[in-house]
């Protein structure tokens, strides 16, 4: 949830949207919904999420952490009216934020009744909240689980303590891996650690220290991001100043290897280019959805939503929000309706990162033409080629960003 929003067009006041997006949702297209917390007991020095403090928010009206689930269920009556009485069973639901086990589970149970009396939740649908470690313990995982949440996202981020303290996370090193294992004590079905690789101060045995860490607490699921020095925070000012290094890109393309060695050693198996599995039922469904262009509806501030072709945001800061539903409007700030090149561009940019791969017709004649000539580079696997799809070797990872230029012809 990046905290500066782009600029867009001016979205209708009651969030209407038009006739052509809707009436491309449901008819097996995937619907699902993300929920943004916003709150933070402290803001980390790398993040560049909009996420708030209790100082940083003091009292506004609207921006108590104790009515935050009244605002929610706001906009998901108004994500009802928009979208009519269509049949829209919802897929998956993931509450990220900020920290959103800051509020209490009755509440982000609260939040996911509502979404099943507005839509319906699927069959099997996939629940997810993100965790920070130290925000919950085992009777709060307990009450979690009975709200009816099935998956779990801890942040780990590194087993080291200076690497942590790098980043200004809070949490004491093992703490993550116990929340594994409580979870998986509460009922948890998947669990998700995140990892960040590339922090100033790391080191290959700091990076495999974290690594072992990990598969010795068995989640199924494992996200490792490379560090992104974001322009505004506090990270980024302590590099400006000469007191911490930049990420080197060398480097992060070995940790990067090291990651995908040790995972798959430990019996993870890559998806998409972050994320890594134990099995196809561990995957993260609700990124799937954003990964293969299917809709969803973001609530909360900042969130970002996309429908059929239009995607908007919200206004940013929680006391704006909740005045805006309060007052019976809709709370996006800005939108864009995306044409049928932007949609193509963006599959090419999304669907390439996954194990599956692109559909060869997605692509002109220079994307393939453009294609063949990665393969003999070693970039896109040759026998999927062959069977008409662009799929990454490992090489091609590490160089997923030029390959999509070549195959968009941005070079």
């Amino acid at each position: 949830m990046p905290s500066t929003l782009p600029e867009g067009e001016p979205a209708p006041r009651d969030g209407a949207l038009p006739p052509a997006a809707l009436a491309e949702v449901g008819g097996g297209r995937a619907f699902g919904l993300y929920v943004h917390v916003p709150f933070c007991v402290t803001r980390c020095g790398y993040c560049d999420f909009n996420t708030y403090t209790a100082s940083e928010l003091g009292s506004a009206p609207g921006a108590s952490w104790s009515t935050y689930a009244d605002g929610v269920l706001a906009e998901l009556r108004l994500a009802r009216r928009v979208l009519g009485d269509r049949e829209l069973p919802i897929q998956t639901v993931f509450v990220g934020g900020g920290t959103p086990t800051l509020l209490p589970p009755e509440d982000l149970g609260r939040i996911l009744e509502a979404a099943d009396a507005e839509f319906g939740l699927a069959p099997g649908a996939e629940v997810t909240t993100e965790a920070n470690p130290e925000s919950v313990d085992p009777a709060y995982l307990d009450r979690l689980r009975e709200q009816g949440f099935t998956r779990v996202s801890f942040g780990m981020q590194s087993a080291r303590q200076h690497v942590l303290a790098v980043l200004d996370r809070q949490h004491t090193p093992g703490r993550p891996e116990e929340c594994v294992a409580e979870a998986r004590a509460a009922g948890f079905e998947h669990v998700n650690l995140d990892l960040i690789y590339g922090t100033p101060g790391e080191s290959d045995e700091d990076w495999q220290a974290s690594l072992d860490a990990v598969a010795a607490a068995g989640p199924d699921h494992v996200s490792a991001y490379a560090l992104i020095v974001e322009d505004g925070t506090r990270l980024a000012a302590r590099i400006k100043r000469g007191e911490l290094p930049m990420p080197d890109d060398d480097v992060l393309a070995d940790r990067y290897v090291q990651a995908d060695s040790t995972l798959a050693a430990a019996g993870y198996g890559w998806y998409e280019v972050s994320n890594w599995a134990t099995d196809s039922a561990a995957r993260c469904r609700h990124n799937e959805l954003y990964w293969t262009g299917a809709d969803w509806w973001g609530i909360g501030p900042g969130a970002h939503s996309h429908v059929g072709g239009v995607r908007w945001w919200n206004v940013k800061h929680p006391a704006a929000y909740a005045e805006r539903l309060a007052a019976g409007a809709s709370p996006a700030h800005a939108r864009e309706l995306l044409d049928d090149e932007t949609r193509r561009v963006e599959r090419v940019l999304l669907e390439l990162r996954l194990s599956t791969g692109l559909a060869l017709e997605i692509l002109d004649q220079q994307g393939k033409t453009a294609a063949a000539q990665a393969a003999v580079d070693g970039l896109l696997e040759a026998d999927a080629l062959a069977a008409g799809r662009a799929v990454l070797t490992l090489r091609g990872r590490l160089l997923a960003d030029a390959v999509v230029r070549r195959l968009l012809d941005w070079d």
